[in-house]
């Protein structure tokens, strides 16, 4: 695309196309009555235990249409591995469409080896997984990929002002195409099935990844990519994993598992925010409850969402805000 001179301006409809969600993967299953019960709201109790297997089964395998499509037939992860190599395997030897020197094509070559080692984290450029790659090189095969989808980046914004704007001076996060790749490429599908709270897998990785894949499945028509939030001092430093803009607010989510009184960025978040509204998204049902945060003592609202919601937050978003109004 970057090597196209002339473009029809106006004469083009862009359709962003992703891995399947999760609700494209129950519908893929015919499972239509954990399609109702996920597009309920709010959640019924009863559901829950479904929907958090079926969706173990979806971060097991990720989004990709001929793995699901495989795997819907015969129901054996063993039967995917072949699928995931193709797949990544002629990325990889695509390779020479995102590079710009024969140089590039090296730097490039080292990231498919290397940057699923580091998923869902935060990196450096400079030296990119213990190579001797520069910060220069690394970053504009970075940016190449970025543009193509494969492995794109995830910049933090440090301001709660809406609209949320990333800042490119911080270190980014790394964020793939689908995320049974990234499990296959780590060897790890084995280990996520004994499993109950995915929230842990890989070093806590695996979930936020996940759930960042489906918040940009939601933008079809427009190219946008999720933020985090970072505060980086010396004594008070702080990352929330999303923050979602809804209306003039900025709604901090964190996914992980354990008791409120751990979320400590969090908390240092809403301090700092004018409102009193915050998500935590893990394995347990849904329930909203109310707060302070240890060291401001400020009261806040927390809705703690399953997991498996992540395709549904802009409308449990509204949901909140609208049946505890401030």
């Amino acid at each position: 695309m970057q090597r196209v001179k002339n473009f029809p301006v106006g004469r083009v409809s862009f359709l962003y196309l992703y891995p399947l969600n999760f609700q494209e993967f129950l519908e893929a299953q015919n499972q239509q009555g954990a399609v109702e019960q996920l597009l309920q709201l709010p959640l019924q109790d009863f559901a829950h235990t479904h929907l958090l297997r079926l969706f173990h089964e979806y971060t097991i395998i990720g989004g990709m249409p001929e793995v699901v499509k495989t795997y819907l037939n015969s129901k054996s992860i063993a039967d995917l591995a072949e699928i995931y190599e193709g797949i990544w395997a002629t990325y990889k030897e695509d390779v020479e469409k995102y590079a710009s020197s024969s140089s590039s094509v090296r730097v490039i070559k080292h990231l498919f080896q290397t940057a699923h080692l580091f998923v869902d984290q935060r990196i450096k450029f400079q030296n990119f997984g213990q190579s001797n790659y520069k910060s220069r090189e690394v970053g504009e095969a970075l940016r190449n990929l970025n543009d193509a989808r494969i492995i794109q980046l995830i910049y933090p914004s440090t301001s709660l002002q809406v609209p949320i704007i990333p800042d490119h001076k911080k270190s980014p996060r790394l964020q793939f195409l689908d995320t049974g790749i990234v499990n296959h490429e780590l060897n790890i599908q084995a280990d996520l099935l004994a499993l109950e709270d995915m929230s842990t897998a890989y070093k806590g990785a695996i979930i936020p990844h996940l759930i960042t894949q489906e918040l940009m499945s939601l933008n079809s028509k427009k190219f946008k990519q999720p933020n985090f939030w970072v505060r980086e001092k010396a004594q008070s430093s702080a990352e929330v994993d999303l923050i979602v803009q809804y209306d003039n607010k900025i709604i901090p989510i964190e996914i992980k598992s354990g008791k409120e009184g751990k979320l400590k960025s969090l908390h240092q978040l809403i301090d700092k925010s004018d409102h009193p509204y915050a998500i935590r998204m893990y394995a347990s049902e849904f329930a909203i409850d109310q707060h302070i945060t240890p060291m401001g003592k400020k009261p806040y609202f927390l809705m703690n969402l399953p997991y498996y919601l992540g395709t549904r937050l802009p409308e449990y978003i509204a949901y909140f805000l609208a049946e505890y109004p401030r």
